[in-house]
């Protein structure tokens, strides 16, 4: 029997790539004044399908414990470019020293990816709550 199914590997998964995407978000607006710079984005369904996949397959010299691997070393692409999660964004036209960043877009993206976050931790939340009360054979 497995503990943590298949919606709690992809949970957590979902939190991993909002993080992601909030560093790439926040760091969009840190160079908001950078001449030429283009602000990035994540895939998130790149993101997330990359994530899952890492997690299937057997990884050579690695045990597994039921269906999950007990260590998986993986290095996300963090710099644009093919086959990368993060992705030049083609928002907002150049500024007069070239900068796309187009701030009130970046913020609302930032507002927005918060949002899910913290849904997704809610969620995972509630998933480990029913297994404590399981745990506990209905105790409170």
């Amino acid at each position: 029997m497995r503990l943590f199914d298949r919606t709690t590997q992809l949970l957590e998964n979902t939190l991993d790539v909002r993080l992601l995407r909030q560093n790439v978000l926040t760091s969009n607006i840190a160079n908001a004044d950078t001449p030429h710079y283009r602000p990035k984005d994540v895939n998130f369904a790149r993101a997330l399908e990359q994530a899952q996949t890492d997690l299937t397959p057997p990884i050579a010299g690695v045990e597994r414990s039921g269906d999950m691997p007990l260590a998986v070393v993986h290095q996300p692409q963090l710099h644009p470019g093919p086959g990368s999660v993060i992705e030049e964004s083609g928002e907002g036209a150049p500024g007069l020293d070239g900068n796309r960043v187009d701030l009130e877009r970046q913020m609302s993206s930032l507002a927005e990816n918060g949002l899910q976050y913290g849904a997704s931790a809610r969620t995972v939340g509630k998933k480990l709550a029913i297994l404590r009360y399981v745990a506990s054979d209905g105790a409170n």
